[in-house]
């Protein structure tokens, strides 16, 4: 059981499982990652093409644009969604006779943990006419380098298998992202329970796979490098990324002399990276004047522990009830 009595250090940015209200409240836990491709990955909209911005950053030498590749948020909700729905399944959340949920539109369940925590549109069932707005939030994640550096085009022959062919055109795969490329992301509960909270740093922790064709692409590590609780959201991923940046051109551990260098540099060390992700997260609740806390990290380590083991069932069984008492608000 995880709750206020077991762990008080989460009243800040919880609610109590039997006070769930479908009437938002000012309750945010912000979950901070550092995501770390292990393999190429491919992250677009049309297809083929890399989402890519253009993002001013501070200097000495005054202002400067950077190029940043872009994981949108759906590239990051859609992977999450369906581990955490698969994770459900292997816990035995679903009773024998029950249909488990599914990802389809308008077919999920609106009965487990996670529809009623990431949200759901109306159900194709008669009678089933609520929608669940989502209570995890996501934006989208920017690269530390410049996308000339973390993206790679390229082109394969698709020639056929006769001993002797003429020449033939080549096929234009969409752009990768190249493995070692880092996004800050912050990952943020509105108004969750302790055992909600639980449930997504499971399923941070263990996602491997996001982007296109993850069956032979897209390995990642989620890196958590935080959980800070409080009454409002933390900094964007945007803002985030620039003070990594920053912070990583006036490292003396590293050959980084300005932005520039860091931007444009073939490879960044992910440890140094991640240091410094986290004091700027954590400057800025100081610099911003922002209501929120650290957690312990003796209690994030006792829930990625809970969320790793068959107790997160018992817990996820749990806490099913008191989200159908929250959906059953609405009617």
């Amino acid at each position: 059981m995880i709750d206020h009595t077991t762990h008080p250090e989460l009243e800040a940015g919880t609610v109590p499982a039997d006070e769930m209200s479908i009437r938002p409240r000012s309750n945010y836990v912000n979950i901070l990652v550092l995501r770390e491709l292990e393999s190429h990955a491919v992250f677009t909209t049309n297809g083929e093409d890399a989402d890519i911005a253009t993002v001013a950053l501070d200097s000495e030498d005054g202002a400067q644009d950077y190029a940043p590749g872009l994981m949108f948020m759906r590239k990051q909700t859609g992977s999450d969604r369906r581990f955490g729905k698969a994770l459900q399944r292997d816990l035995g959340v679903f009773a024998d006779d029950e249909d488990e949920c599914t990802m389809q539109v308008n077919e999920m369940c609106q009965d487990c943990v996670e529809c009623i925590l990431y949200g759901s549109a109306a159900s194709s069932d008669e009678g089933s006419d609520v929608s669940i707005t989502s209570r995890v939030m996501y934006d989208t994640a920017y690269t530390v380098r410049d996308a000339s550096v973390v993206i790679d085009e390229k082109f394969q022959n698709a020639p056929g298998d006769d001993f002797a062919k003429s020449a033939e055109a080549t096929i234009r795969e969409p752009d990768f992202f190249e493995p070692g490329t880092l996004f800050p992301s912050v990952v943020t509960l509105h108004d969750a329970t302790p055992a909600e909270l639980a449930f997504v740093l499971g399923i941070t922790a263990k996602n491997k796979r996001y982007g296109a064709t993850t069956s032979r692409l897209g390995r990642v590590n989620n890196r958590i490098l935080g959980v800070y609780a409080g009454r409002e959201e933390g900094p964007a991923n945007l803002e985030l990324t620039r003070r990594t940046i920053d912070r990583l051109a006036g490292d003396d551990t590293t050959t980084h002399e300005s932005v520039t260098d860091v931007v444009m540099s073939e490879t960044i060390n992910a440890n140094r990276a991640a240091s410094h992700l986290r004091s700027a997260f954590e400057d800025s609740i100081k610099t911003d004047g922002l209501a929120l806390e650290g957690v312990p990290e003796e209690t994030v380590d006792e829930l990625l522990k809970l969320a790793s083991g068959d107790e997160l069932g018992e817990i996820l069984t749990e806490q099913r009830e008191q989200s159908r008492d929250f959906l059953s608000q609405a009617e």
